[in-house]
């Protein structure tokens, strides 16, 4: 039998099919890589996304609370009551006349 004889280009061909191949796979990890953790990767954009999402939270419970505020504000301005039930629940004040008792819890009875 005889043995075919490879041509020596031949054999070149393939080393560089090799190189072009690890070539690109490495260039293709690589480019894989830098899109999952990269600056603008997908790690970093999942990241941003959780931070604006617990910042909207944060803002529409900072405008609910002010809208609250602004009301209460309007009612201390414009409506006695309401100065008077603040006066009463905060400072403890009472009305001329008015009776005040203190009610204390008894001590459970203990038996011996």
């Amino acid at each position: 039998m005889r043995r075919a004889r490879v041509a020596p280009t031949q054999g070149r061909a393939t080393g560089w099919r090799k190189a072009v191949y690890s070539l690109l796979v490495f260039a293709t990890v690589v480019l894989f890589v830098d899109a999952l953790v990269g600056d603008k990767g997908l790690t970093e954009t999942a990241r941003a996304r959780r931070q604006h999402t617990d910042l909207s939270e944060s803002i529409e419970r900072l405008r609910r609370e002010n809208a609250a505020l602004r009301e209460q504000m309007r009612r201390l301005k414009e409506d006695p009551d309401a100065i008077e039930s603040l006066a009463r629940e905060e400072l403890g004040l009472i009305r001329p006349g008015e009776v005040l008792f203190i009610i204390k819890d008894a001590k459970p009875a203990t038996n011996h």
